[in-house]
């Protein structure tokens, strides 16, 4: 058990079994994007590791970009995104893996997909790491699932509480 900015959580998904997955996905994503070149596009904050970790199994040609994207305000989603630090590549007829972390009610995503569709790539997919079907609010293909996990609140590998708890190696759901 952990203790991360006053709230208690347990062990929920170890290091090693992220790291297991994450083989797995990157050669789905290696087969998928063979002479494609894709662009990964990572939504920050909470990718920061999980990009990381996926780029040491991706074996295709492509390049990385991070967008920065804001919905949550404690253990809460705000209900509005706000994009704090936006592209620089032309996405015109790129094709765009996108990079996230957690997808759970679907909102962020949903509203970044429409931007994105504004600036007509060739084809965009979502890798998430984690996602909670129990939560999802919105209709989007998640072509490349880490975890499908329940409703619970997590914590620690880039998946923060306030900002707090991003280092741990480990995840950690919320103690009740």
């Amino acid at each position: 058990m952990i203790t991360c900015n006053g709230k208690s959580f347990t062990p929920f998904i170890t290091n090693k079994t992220i790291q297991d997955r994450l083989k797995t996905l990157a050669d789905q994503i290696n087969q998928d994007y063979e002479d494609k070149c894709p662009l990964f596009l990572g939504v920050l904050n909470g990718c920061f590791r999980l990009t990381g970790d996926l780029f040491n199994y991706i074996e295709v040609e492509s390049e990385i970009s991070f967008v920065k994207l804001k919905s949550y305000v404690g253990t809460e989603s705000s209900g509005n995104v706000t994009t704090m630090i936006g592209l620089n590549e032309d996405l015109k007829g790129r094709h765009l893996v996108i990079v996230e972390d957690i997808v759970d009610t679907g909102r962020t995503m949903f509203q970044f997909l429409q931007e994105l569709e504004k600036m007509e790539p060739a084809s965009v997919s979502i890798m998430t790491l984690l996602t909670k079907p129990d939560a999802l609010e919105y209709d989007m293909e998640l072509k490349y699932i880490g975890f499908e996990v329940p409703n619970l609140f997590l914590i620690g590998y880039g998946l923060d509480y306030d900002g707090l708890g991003r280092h741990y190696n480990d995840i950690y759901q919320i103690i009740e």
